[in-house]
């Protein structure tokens, strides 16, 4: 299929609440917060992971559309099947022609939805090359500072006898889990038409991205995670592949402000107003609302 022939940025408004969308391991997997202004942090790598699972739930073993970078996964031997398809030689390793290595990025790119449109490092092992995704998308950031509260859990079983002994005839263990109460996060992201190009993202891919970002957290349900959704998918089309307007400027003309008694915290999204300046925007870029 033909690559894209436009670049595209987009925002993505997303919430949660009583939930912790994405813990921090360093911390004790208290949610991600920036400690000098308290708004919340999600990392790009948490929604790419959704973006991945979603695909993989809906076009599982269709041709294509595998994923690289999956639970369990042995990326060596991902780098290998290429090798296979192409009847190379995967003892070479990291010593590959550089005629071979194309060939094998190439055939990532063509088999593995995430290579091609988040790239991929895989020259590691058996070496397909470096490649660079057309699609990015930066932290998200919680539009007012979060609070999160640690919530105390019991459970009524043990592991273990030795552990039911030390509860002295009582079953019962202690736990805690990190909640944000509420909290409506925003995403940019960015979609290069010149790197997709490189790597065959065309438009069928790109509109299942599109759908990944509007259903992923239907998917993702957990006792963390059991209410979030995506609220709003604004995305600004460019009529050329370099771009008529920088990315910046398109997305200041989306504005997000409290609604109601500002003196309360937010714990809706309809506690806030969304405004679009979509009036006028710049020649050769046009805004789609997604959702």
């Amino acid at each position: 299929m033909n690559a894209i022939q436009n670049r595209y940025d987009f925002i993505l408004l997303f919430d949660v609440e009583n939930g912790n969308p994405n813990g921090d391991p360093d911390a004790g997997n208290m949610p991600r917060i920036d400690p000098e202004t308290g708004q919340g942090i999600i990392t790009d790598v948490c929604l790419k992971r959704k973006v991945r699972n979603f695909v993989d739930l809906t076009h599982a073993g269709k041709e294509g559309y595998q994923i690289y970078v999956k639970e369990k996964a042995i990326l060596n031997q991902q780098n290998e099947l290429a090798y296979k398809a192409l009847h190379l030689d995967p003892a070479q390793k990291g010593k590959s022609k550089a005629g071979d290595i194309d060939r094998a990025r190439a055939w990532m790119c063509g088999n593995f939805y995430d290579v091609r449109t988040f790239g991929a490092v895989m020259s590691t092992g058996t070496n397909c090359g470096q490649v660079r995704g057309p699609v990015q998308i930066a932290f998200s950031k919680s539009c007012d500072p979060v609070v999160p509260r640690e919530v105390t859990i019991t459970r009524m079983a043990v592991t273990t006898e030795k552990e039911a002994e030390a509860q002295q005839g009582g079953n019962r263990t202690m736990g805690n889990k990190f909640i944000i109460p509420y909290a409506l996060y925003r995403a940019h992201g960015f979609v290069s038409a010149p790197l997709a190009q490189r790597t065959g993202f065309s438009e069928p891919d790109l509109e299942l991205f599109w759908l990944a970002l509007q259903n992923m957290f239907e998917h993702d349900r957990s006792a963390s995670r059991g209410e979030m959704a995506a609220r709003k998918l604004l995305v600004f089309k460019h009529a050329s592949a370099l771009g008529n307007a920088p990315a910046h400027s398109l997305f200041e003309r989306v504005t997000i402000k409290r609604a109601g008694d500002t003196n309360l915290p937010p714990r809706a999204f309809t506690d806030y107003t969304v405004t679009v300046a979509a009036h006028d925007l710049p020649d050769g870029v046009e805004l789609l609302e997604k959702l």
